[in-house]
């Protein structure tokens, strides 16, 4: 894969292009490896089920077509795991390490890739990024699948909850939410240590590694100065805790004389921050999402489409270009033309990017939810189709968002309805702005301005 992508043809690709066609190569292979005999249990899997389960696993998804835990051996799921590791810490990044291991020089283009994955340009050491990026994330995983194999070694043997922590934690840091238990993690809903480290595992790997990083120098500076936070990471922490205290207070509001009416308060609340943080990208789950109200799964529909931070391992469009708008909503109304931020200006070329991707992104979900229900038209009356309208509604965010909840929809979709949202996770992981670069000119055709002319708004 990594000789793949240092082809000639690369000297003439865009970095988004690149990334974009690293992501389908990881993919078209991921798909070759689940068709092995060994990768299964009983049948094998059709061309169509192997396609989408490996599309899931690199885009760090988590929807299925197929148990995981029981359809596949523990060699499928080890492809799986792969498959996870590398599209949540992105596939350039190995191919940079691996490159800088065999002692080779590292392209212009790959160094581009990296920054624009990860960081800001101001970034200029890729080497020391491309490493941190894959230091942090093993050190996380391993921590956190530490804790959780103390856990289950109460429960299974010693390799088997060896196994089981292992898969869950790298499937909750990369945002991936596969697991290996039909029920997903509900078995584990009053437990502390589970909800408690997945949500960790969660909430670390989708706040972006440059956060990451700038919260290691914040907090631990060594024999340095403290060095301050800087403006992106202050949006995404300030973002990220508004949206999963706030989420989890309205879902337990919601739910609390439905899902949540048997248990304590204190398992509700327990629960409710849970799917809180999951619904962001995570794709886990202690609650049954089917049996959910239509208002929670609408607003777990926003928190999906809100989704992780820049530079992590989620999708979405992203907490800092939500940031971004509310920032610029609070200018306008306050009758400022510039939009500013804990006392920082944003560049209206930001600003403009994250209006592109929110606008983009909405434009994705409508056809891509029309086409669902075109192709996934259940055969039932006028209020079976509008709690239809709701599923595949869910399945597409879910889908675009990289989450992998789902109400029960996605084992039941025909085949159109895979490769729609097959290609729909591609679009969320990579990201639309990412692809309509990719297929665009790479630069505009001469330097000119037409005259200005005003239309009327609001």
């Amino acid at each position: 894969m990594i000789f793949a992508l240092r082809l000639n043809i690369q000297r003439d690709l865009h970095p988004s292009q690149i990334l974009v066609f690293s992501f389908i190569f990881a993919i078209l292979a991921g798909t070759l490896l689940l068709k092995l005999p060994g990768a299964v249990n009983g049948e094998p899997l059709s061309l169509l089920d192997a396609l989408f389960t490996a599309t899931s696993a690199v885009c760090v998804t988590g929807l299925v077509v197929v148990d995981t835990g029981a359809k596949f051996t523990q060699t499928g799921q080890l492809i799986i795991l792969f498959l996870i590791q590398i599209g949540g810490l992105g596939i350039m990044t190995f191919s940079v390490v691996f490159i800088m291991i065999l002692g080779k020089k590292i392209s212009f283009k790959e160094k581009s890739l990296i920054q624009e994955t990860f960081v800001d340009s101001s970034m200029k050491d890729v080497k020391s990024i491309a490493f941190s990026v894959i230091l942090f994330a093993l050190a996380i995983e391993a921590l956190g699948a530490f804790i959780l194999f103390i856990y289950w070694t109460g429960e299974f043997d010693l390799s088997r909850a060896f196994y089981l922590s292992l898969f869950h934690s790298v499937s909750a840091f990369c945002n991936a939410g596969f697991a290996l238990f039909p029920d997903s993690l509900m078995r584990y809903n009053d437990s502390i240590v589970v909800n408690l480290t997945i949500m960790a595992l969660i909430i670390l790997g989708g706040i972006g590694f440059y956060v990451l990083t700038d919260l290691r120098y914040y907090l631990f500076p060594g024999s340095s100065k403290r060095r301050r936070l800087s403006l992106h990471s202050k949006v995404v922490l300030v973002t990220s805790a508004i949206l999963v205290v706030m989420g989890a207070i309205v879902f337990f509001v919601m739910e609390r004389g439905n899902t949540l009416k048997t248990d304590s308060i204190a398992l509700g609340i327990l629960e409710s921050f849970f799917q809180s943080v999951t619904a962001r990208t995570a794709g886990f789950n202690t609650v049954d999402i089917s049996l959910l109200n239509p208002e929670t799964l609408f607003f777990i529909i926003i928190l999906m489409f809100i989704g992780a931070s820049p530079g992590s391992t989620g999708g979405g469009v992203k907490t800092g270009t939500i940031g971004i708008l509310f920032a610029l909503v609070k200018s306008r109304y306050a009758g400022r033309t510039d939009v500013s931020i804990f006392k920082r200006t944003v560049p209206d070329d930001v600003v403009a990017r994250a209006l592109s991707i929110v606008v983009l992104s909405i434009i994705v979900v409508i056809l891509f939810a029309m086409g669902l229900m075109m192709t996934d038209q259940l055969a039932a009356g006028y209020f079976e189709k509008k709690a239809h309208f709701v599923e595949m509604l869910f399945e597409t965010v879910s889908a675009f968002g990289t989450v992998g909840l789902s109400t029960g929809a996605t084992s039941s979709l025909s085949q159109t309805g895979k490769i729609l949202v097959s290609l729909l996770m591609f679009i969320g992981r990579v990201g639309p702005l990412t692809i309509a670069l990719a297929a665009g000119r790479k630069k505009a055709k001469g330097r000119f301005r037409y005259s200005e002319e005003r239309i009327m708004t609001g």
